[in-house]
């Protein structure tokens, strides 16, 4: 019973911060090795996609507002 008292705390009990953060740091280096990197081309492409997109949607609120603000100058000088 003493033994598995024994064990079992010693089976709770964490390793020093040292060993905590070298453990963090060799799985960190194990998971970079994983990722898959974009290529130039890719970044580049990725790039001029969301800069279109950003400029569509600009023009299209641009838009929405400028209609929407007529509407309500014809609104407040009917009444």
């Amino acid at each position: 019973m003493a033994e598995a008292k024994a064990e079992k705390a010693k089976a709770e009990k964490k390793p020093n911060i040292f060993k905590r953060i070298a453990s963090y740091f060799r799985d960190l280096r194990s998971e970079f090795k994983k990722v898959t990197w974009p290529t130039r081309k890719q970044v580049i492409n990725n790039t001029i996609v969301v800069i279109v997109t950003i400029v569509i949607a600009g023009i299209v609120i641009w838009g929405l507002d400028s209609l929407l603000s007529l509407l309500i100058k014809l609104l407040l000088n009917q009444l």
